[in-house]
């Protein structure tokens, strides 16, 4: 008797075929998915053009090869950049993405939304540009709301239950690619069956690993590699709909399959169906720029810092509750080499609170970093996990993301805790969060445009109805250099 196995091609994986279906046939009907979208887009638009006052992030944009032309290419907002979308992917991505100030979701895997939006946006400009040069109609920005709405959501309901980064230890960039790979290839025109071949190629392919997000090894490139993973998102939505071949049993292949390979041999799993809940519930950086967990922690410092700014020589100890995964990632003792070391370390965040009661980017460049008074505090702070604020994290009904403090004097005063659970960029503190969302993007276009074309930009950005009109080509037209 023959043992070969046999070498007829199955069906689709199902969590393959599920995310082609909704890419495909869901009809996105929540106005707050919408809305919540709006705000997602010009926060990240906001994020870029803070992001060109960084020489260590300019450095990596422009095209490979300098000098290439590329007719009716997509442009990267800010600069004078005209590009093919999967480099203009990049460039866009790397600028959203290089401050941490952008959107967060979190469970299992922790990662940040608005990545995708690097790729959505550079296909949709460079689809609209191509578009009029042959006398069709272009896309609109509530085109890109709508392939927004759906990468936050096949991101999302992958990391709420499965953890990609503690056991693999792949980068969380792996469900940016996934998701952009998708999304992109419906915004090319392709059919389910090429969007089922583009998402197992994404599957199967090469994947980051987690190492230059974690101490002793935290670098820049955590800051560029989510805009890596969207733009091979978008080389493979265009190798598929060329009609390049998929592999059905990416996932569950035997021995070579995703699962076996990278997950431990177990499988997906999911806590709902797909629909607009990422969106509707996605997270705001908005009271400074710094990892997502650390949020409230900055938050907590900052009204601390009244008590404790004429003191700083006479504190003993500065307590310190978070949960499990802030202990775990963003504690950190000892040399913090870089600025990628520094926002992502909670008790460097906590004395840069503490000392100056504000915290912008610039606060992790080196020069700022020198300062005595910081690595003093740093050796007096004792982390602790709360198990109440870990229940919290991952509780559904809740997905609060808290910490707290309390600074102790050698006279053996103390000031009160102070305990933040839920982040300015929360949910549950919309209310509170939106008009200062509003505020950092408007003071974010000041930086780069002139008052003219400032009140252009806003004007339309906070006027939904036109904002969902606009051409694309023509928003990037208004951003553009």
């Amino acid at each position: 008797m023959s043992s070969a196995t046999s070498n007829a091609r199955p069906a689709p994986d199902k969590v393959i075929v599920d995310i082609a279906n909704y890419v495909d046939r869901y009809r996105v009907k929540s106005d707050l998915a919408y809305e919540t979208a709006r705000y997602c887009l010009i926060d990240s638009i906001g994020c870029v053009l803070e992001a060109l006052g960084h020489p260590e992030c300019t450095k990596l944009l422009g095209p490979v090869a300098p000098g290439t032309v590329v007719p009716n290419g997509a442009r990267v907002p800010g600069t004078a950049y005209v590009l093919d979308p999967v480099t203009a992917a990049f460039n866009n991505g790397a600028l959203i993405r290089w401050l941490d100030y952008n959107d967060a979701f979190y469970g299992e895997t922790v990662l940040h939304p608005s990545d995708t939006l690097g790729g959505l946006l550079a296909t949709a400009d460079w689809l609209s540009r191509t578009r009029v040069a042959r006398g069709k109609p272009p896309l609109t920005v509530r085109d890109v709301l709508e392939a927004a709405i759906k990468t936050y959501e096949i991101a999302g309901m992958l990391a709420l239950e499965n953890d990609f980064t503690w056991d693999p230890g792949l980068d969380h960039g792996i469900l940016i690619k996934v998701a952009n790979t998708a999304v992109v290839t419906r915004m090319l025109g392709g059919t389910r069956e090429e969007i089922i071949n583009a998402l197992s190629n994404a599957w199967i392919d090469g994947h980051a690993l987690l190492l230059y997000r974690r101490k002793g090894s935290t670098g820049s490139r955590k800051s560029w590699a989510a805009s890596d993973a969207g733009s091979r998102g978008v080389w493979l939505a265009l190798m598929a709909v060329k009609g390049e071949m998929g592999y059905p049993t990416a996932l569950t292949a035997k021995t070579w399959g995703f699962y076996d390979v990278l997950f431990g041999g177990k499988p997906f799993k999911f806590q709902r169906p797909y629909g607009s809940y990422t969106m509707e519930n996605v997270q705001f950086k908005i009271a400074c720029p710094t990892a997502f967990h650390l949020q409230t922690a900055a938050e907590a410092a900052i009204r601390l810092h009244p008590a404790v700014k004429d003191r700083l020589e006479d504190i003993a100890k500065v307590e310190l509750w978070a949960h499990k995964h802030t202990v775990n990632y963003l504690s950190r003792v000892g040399p913090l080499q870089n600025y990628a070391d520094r926002d992502h370390c909670l008790q460097y965040i906590v004395a840069r609170g503490l000392i100056f009661g504000k915290l912008v980017a610039e606060d992790y460049e080196d020069d700022a970093a020198k300062d005595p008074r910081i690595d003093r505090l740093r050796e007096k702070m004792v982390v602790r996990e709360d198990r109440s604020f870990s229940h919290g994290f991952h509780d559904p009904k809740k997905r609060s993301n808290a910490n707290a403090m309390r600074v102790h004097f050698k006279d053996g005063t103390r000031t009160e805790r102070i305990d933040v659970e839920y982040p300015l960029g929360h949910p549950r503190r919309r209310a509170d969060g939106i008009p200062l969302l509003i505020e950092k993007f408007a003071r974010n276009v000041a930086r780069v445009f002139a008052e003219k074309r400032q009140r252009a930009i806003v004007n339309l950005c906070l006027d939904r109805g036109r904002l969902a009109a606009t051409p694309v080509n023509e928003f990037f037209d208004l951003l553009a250099l």
